[in-house]
């Protein structure tokens, strides 16, 4: 998705890195990357203060969207979102 590529691409290269590295692994379905359920289907990947939203349909990954978190709770906004996506595309 246009939103999560543009997020991580203004990641340091470092960070893409990282976050590229778990995508991976994901894709790969191997263990290593650290994720969370938010709501259903809605999941956000862990990479260190950065979170992308993602679900998974047919067997296909969805990155939604990336954001810094900042506190302790998942923005309802970025749950919202990715929920919307997950019915547009189901």
């Amino acid at each position: 998705m246009p939103q999560a590529e543009d997020y991580i691409r203004e990641l340091t290269s470092v960070e893409r890195g990282a976050v590229a590295a778990d995508m991976l692994t994901m894709q790969l379905r191997q263990p290593g990357a650290y994720t969370k359920q938010l709501r259903g289907p809605i999941r956000e990947l862990i990479v260190g203060h950065h979170r992308i939203t993602y679900f998974t349909l047919r067997h296909t990954l969805y990155f939604v969207r990336g954001f810094r978190k900042k506190t302790n709770k998942t923005p309802k906004t970025e749950i919202d979102y990715t929920e919307k996506i997950y019915k547009l595309t189901k």
